[in-house]
């Protein structure tokens, strides 16, 4: 059984040097956390020095965010934007992610960054999909380097300069459950968990103080129905979400602990434990930020579009499985 409390409490752990949770970066908030698993008071702070220690200790084989990789701020954007909405897309050169972009900019509404990990990419795409050429920038972010997050951040502020953010969209994810061995980010958490859950909390922890200055803001992050249990694709499709006790995370989820429950990697499980914390980070956020900053936190689930490029590493047939499992899922609600 997830448990809620015990997540908050790791979570923040794991974030202190970002200042987790806090839209302000001056604010101490001392939060009394228990549960079964013996939490204790957890102290949520602007203090750096936890996750930098634990950054600096980490032994990688390989690097995904280089120093060449880091990008030049952009400036003047403000006039650029002009009156409309200012959207952050992570994972917006290709699938949901791409399409979300393609929408929302040719409303003429909004003006769009796509976040993405390759830039000309990004850029090939956009006019490829008939983006309005002055609706949007691509930004350089690699959610696999908390490095690169802190540096999107910096130069996404740059770029607007005092204009707030409207909207942030946390899309980006990676899933590798045909993978026999976890793969490493560059602040070596396992990927899954690295990409689609820590870069997006520290994203969301960097950009929450200045998302409060806008008003009607929202952020949303994209969830899956492969982390509830109560459905037909996250109950009875194995293996199931579980933080089990978080074992994983009260450890420092640094290699070579793979899973949040410090149990062998298992690639799907690691995508369905990633998505349970997404959801739960917006449910949370919710609970301590929306009275008092006027930002909805939501999370959604778009169903399973299995043919975009996160099911890259799926079998052809599971497409059709997947198709199965939601007629199944719409006529048990009926």
């Amino acid at each position: 059984m997830v448990r809620f409390v015990s997540f908050v409490a790791a979570a923040a752990y794991l974030a202190s040097s970002a200042e987790a949770f806090a839209p302000a970066a001056s604010q101490v908030r001392t939060h009394r956390l228990t549960s079964n698993n013996n939490v204790a008071s957890q102290k949520i702070s602007s203090s750096p020095t936890l996750l930098s220690d634990m950054l600096t200790q980490a032994e990688l084989p390989e690097q995904i965010y280089l120093p060449k990789d880091k990008e030049s701020a952009k400036i003047l954007g403000g006039i650029k934007i002009g009156t409309r909405k200012l959207t952050v897309i992570t994972g917006a050169s290709s699938g949901l992610g791409l399409n979300c972009a393609v929408a929302l900019s040719k409303t003429g509404r909004h003006f769009i960054v796509m976040a993405v990990r390759d830039v000309e990419k990004g850029k090939r795409v956009a006019k490829e999909m008939g983006m309005p050429e002055n609706s949007y920038v691509v930004m350089k972010l690699e959610l696999g380097s908390l490095q690169s997050v802190r540096d999107f951040v910096f130069n996404l502020k740059a770029f607007k300069s005092a204009r707030p953010l409207n909207n942030l969209i946390c899309n980006a994810a990676v899933y590798k459950p045909t993978d026999p061995e976890p793969a490493w980010t560059d602040d070596g958490f396992e990927q899954s968990m690295g990409i689609n859950h820590f870069g997006h909390f520290l994203l969301a922890n960097l950009l929450v103080d200045d998302m409060s200055k806008a008003k009607d803001a929202r952020m949303c992050i994209v969830g899956s129905i492969t982390g509830n249990t109560n459905t037909v694709g996250g109950g009875l499709v194995y293996p199931q979400a579980d933080l089990g006790d978080l074992s994983g995370f009260a450890s420092g989820a640094k290699k070579p602990i793979s899973m949040a429950d410090s149990k062998p990697f298992f690639g799907a499980k690691a995508y369905k434990d990633s998505k349970v914390c997404n959801m739960m980070t917006v449910s949370e956020l919710h609970r301590r930020y929306h009275a008092s900053t006027g930002i909805s936190f939501s999370s959604m689930y778009p169903g399973c579009i299995a043919e975009t490029a996160l099911f890259r590493e799926k079998r052809p047939w599971f497409r059709k499985v997947r198709l199965l499992l939601h007629i199944l899922g719409y006529l048990a609600l009926l």
